[in-house]
């Protein structure tokens, strides 16, 4: 239950028809094989699997029901000593009627008896023949098995854990996921963070997809994880088959899944603090206000011990760039669409008929170019209103100018070489700057150099300044103020450096231009740089991003589990290092975590005053809504959550 994960697993016994005694030995394997294998802390076995579900009208008899309610005495006390709770189906009797139930059980005691809702007599589903419809309400009942006290039997129930508040168990069965108003809407707005579901769905062709679209979809609607285990062999097959369909969703992300007629085994980490946090963000979700009390929920109360948590669930290590290549070409267009048609709409807005770019041959630069040829394209504009201006200075080498020109020759646009060098000699000699003294002075004067030049050009010809620098750039500060850091419309500002490369990519991937297709190759090839200090001596860049801000691969992913997620920094840390971990060791992800949060804070000044641009993903660092942060606010909480981590 570290840095807020459980682990939890869905479990489907291989079991026999209402044979009990067979059942019950079968359940307790899966278990203590789920406990002791998986290290779950909870875990779900399907609906009336003490019994089978295809008992028929063998559930009119007393002899089975009564091995059931024995059954249910021996589970609990073979699981004293496990330290997790457990849910299992089994068909009760109370208060002469037949119950389609879920049991709850932690640490040798029957915690509660949840009812089936929504009883199916449609199809090849007759329950309501058996079952009687479960009731919200919840009361004290006196069954057999229940102890000197009673038990809580109802719907609305929710299993509180007293070492976690924040997770918070309530249950569903089968047919209660798939009506209009599932159950579990209500459970989750009265304050379930996890949501069981104990099934017995049959196997019918196509039924597998939708079902797991059903999980996915509800964990997403309700903020939630969602933990479905379904029945499978040895149900009856006179009629229907069972697949042993087994699923854990989190949040609309599917985590785990048992394949259908496989093993009937699923398990993963559940991340609580993130659903709980996700709640807090979404203003919407919960909107009643009503409290669980006042919606007539009970609490019942169950303990986990604290422990730490073995992660086996994946954590996309680039969470900016889908992994799956259809995936992420779709991705890729989807972004450019987004980036050009809100350039497009700006342009038709100022009436603009031209725009000013400023091309270094580097790759934001590049995506900014031709996202502003798409959206001329877009307008109905010539592309040879687009000024494409290349500036050369001090640190310019051959292959980055080179391949400027190349750019705007292939996408059609007007090209303009503004040398800067003689500029910037008279305004440090204006100043008093020393041209030997390569500090912050030395380079930011070039940066502003540029920007004027491109705001007077723009000026000059009735067009936009575009805006070239992304959000990784953004977020460390990478930017010279009123420099580089200034336009009139950021098409990049939401775009994440691992992303940019991506995007220029798949236009080299899908460009009909062979020219325009082999020059971006070659910008793609190019290291990542300002070019504000003198070439090498072998004219090469001696000047690279990432050896001085670190890796963006790093970066980008502290980004989205900083900012998307709202993780402490002990948790990014953690979860760098197992996603990252066979590429960068320990110390070296601690050093620019660091790097990260010191620059994140003492660079906001200049993220309050950005350019409007287009929001393209869940990030972004827009002063007008996606980050409102004071320019003054102290990093030291932050950066202290990292002095006693390990390397």
């Amino acid at each position: 239950m570290q840095d807020g994960f459980v682990k939890v697993a869905a479990r489907t016994p291989e079991i026999r028809v209402a044979d009990v005694a067979y059942n019950t030995k079968a359940i307790l394997s899966e278990i203590r094989d789920a406990y002791e294998h998986d290290g779950a802390k909870i875990i779900v076995l399907p609906e009336l699997c003490v019994t089978g579900y295809t008992c028929e009208d063998l559930f009119w008899q007393d002899i089975l029901l009564d091995a059931t309610e024995r059954a249910l005495t021996e589970i609990a006390e073979v699981t004293a000593d496990y330290d997790a709770i457990i849910f299992f189906g089994a068909p009760l009797r109370n208060n002469a009627k037949l119950y389609n139930c879920a049991v709850a059980v932690s640490h040798g005691e029957i915690l509660g008896v949840v009812p089936k809702q929504n009883i199916p007599t449609y199809n090849e589903f007759y329950e309501g023949r058996h079952f009687s419809v479960g009731y919200e309400d919840v009361m004290i009942v006196n069954l057999p098995f229940a102890g000197e006290f009673g038990i809580p039997f109802g719907a609305n129930q929710i299993f509180v854990c007293e070492s976690m508040p924040e997770l918070k168990i309530a249950v569903e069965i089968c047919e209660d996921l798939w009506v209009p108003n599932p159950p579990s809407t209500n459970h989750a707005l009265a304050g379930a963070t996890v949501i069981v579901n104990l099934s017995a769905s049959n196997a019918v062709v196509g039924k597998a997809d939708y079902r797991r679209n059903l999980v996915i979809g509800q964990s997403a609607r309700l903020l939630a994880a969602y933990i479905y285990a379904s029945a499978g062999e040895g149900e009856s097959t006179q009629d229907v088959v069972y697949s042993g369909h087994d699923m854990i969703a989190e949040n609309g992300a599917l985590l785990a899944e048992s394949k259908p007629f496989g093993d009937g085994c699923a398990a993963s980490e559940i991340d609580v603090s993130l659903l709980a946090a996700e709640r807090r963000r979404q203003s919407t979700f919960q909107s009643s206000g009503a409290s669980e009390l006042d919606m007539g929920y009970v609490h019942v109360e169950f303990t986990l011990e604290k422990a730490a948590t073995k992660l086996t669930r994946f954590v996309d290590p680039h969470p900016f760039v889908p992994d799956n290549p259809v995936t992420r070409a779709q991705r890729c267009e989807d972004v450019l669409s987004i980036q050009a048609h809100g350039l497009a709409r700006r342009l038709a807005h100022t009436r603009s008929t031209h725009a000013a770019i400023g091309v270094s041959g580097g790759l934001d630069s590049t995506l900014a170019l031709l996202v502003t040829a798409r959206a001329f394209d877009l307008v109905g504009l010539d592309r040879a209103g687009i000024i494409a201006v290349t500036m050369p200075g001090f640190g310019t080498t051959d292959r980055t100018h080179s391949n400027a020109q190349e750019l705007a020759d292939a996408l059609g646009c007007e090209l303009r070489e503004v040398p800067i060098a003689a500029a910037v000699r008279q305004h440090f000699a204006d100043i008093g700057q020393d041209e030997n003294v390569h500090d912050v002075t030395y380079e930011n004067s070039q940066a502003r150099e540029r920007t004027q030049i491109l705001m007077d050009i723009a000026n000059k010809d009735g067009g936009l300044v575009i805006g070239t620098g992304d959000l990784s750039e953004l977020a460390l500060g990478w930017a010279t103020y009123n420099g580089d850091h200034m336009s009139m419309y950021g098409v990049n500002g939401s775009v994440p450096k691992t992303l940019v490369r991506h995007l220029v990519n798949h236009v080299a991937d899908t460009t009909s231009s062979a020219a325009l297709s082999r020059v971006l190759l070659d910008v793609l090839d190019t290291p990542v740089s300002p070019e504000l200090l003198p070439a090498s001596a072998d004219g090469t860049i001696s000047q690279r991003t990432e050896d001085l801000v670190g890796p963006y691969e790093l970066h980008d992913f502290f980004l989205y589990q900083v900012l998307r997620r709202g993780f402490a920094p002990c948790k990014v840390y953690r979860l760098a290092c197992y996603a990252l971990g066979d590429s960068y060791d320990a110390a070296t992800i601690k050093t620019w975590l660091r790097t990260f949060y010191r620059r994140f804070f003492a660079q906001q000044f200049k993220r309050s005053c950005l350019p409007d641009g287009p929001k393209v993903g869940s990030v972004a660092v827009s002063p007008r809504g996606d980050l409102r942060m004071p320019s003054d606010a102290q990093a030291n909480l932050w950066l202290s959550g990292l002095e006693h981590l390990d390397d």
